[in-house]
């Protein structure tokens, strides 16, 4: 398979410019977990997803450091810090230049690439375009359709008592009412007297 047999192809995208708010509201709205962000001629620019709203100053969740270790850091990452928690814009929270790939890659690569840079979606470009995402669901949902479907190959306790009565029954040695099958979870117990 490929990753084109799994893809979603109608992808619910936002623009740079775009409010985190309303970014938001469209995730909850469509019931997902990212959104490739696309510039204004329809190429990808980044990727936004739910991580991106767990740092967030409105809700307290900014990272607050040790003074030793905000010098450690250097200004530079505390920045990007601040504006992550701070930003108003999707362009300002958003992942840049995110890891893409194309629809005639087979699943085995689509879920090293997955695994190598730590991500739960992959943008499927074609020609600069987003054509379609693969997300870790495309994948459960691609490998819960190739099984075959089963019937529960263990009966129910009271259709084996039936069964192994009936066989009781037939039997020459047959005690007739003498005789109690009990079955518990597959367990199939006897009792009585055989004359």
């Amino acid at each position: 398979m490929k990753a084109a047999d799994v893809m979603t192809s109608k992808v619910i995208s936002t623009g740079p410019k775009a409010s985190i708010r309303d970014a938001a509201k469209l995730m909850l709205q469509y019931r997902i977990s990212g959104l490739p962000v696309l510039d204004d001629h329809k190429r990808i620019v980044g990727i936004v997803t739910e991580g991106d709203f767990l740092r967030r100053a409105e809700t307290g969740t900014a990272r607050r450091h040790p003074r030793w270790l905000e010098f450690m850091l250097g200004p530079g990452k505390l920045a990007d810090e601040y504006v992550h928690a701070f930003g108003r814009k999707i362009e300002e929270i958003m992942t840049p230049d995110p890891v893409c790939i194309s629809q005639d890659m087979p699943l085995e690569e689509v879920v090293r690439t997955m695994e190598k840079h730590r991500v739960k979606r992959l943008p499927v470009v074609t020609r600069g375009r987003v054509v379609g995402i693969v997300s870790r669901a495309n994948l459960v949902q691609a490998f819960a359709s190739l099984l075959p479907e089963t019937k529960d190959s263990h009966p129910k306790d009271a259709e084996i008592r039936n069964r192994i009565m009936a066989e009781i029954a037939k039997r020459p040695w047959s005690p007739g009412n003498l005789v109690n099958v009990v079955v518990r979870g597959g367990v199939a117990e006897l009792w009585g007297t055989i004359r």
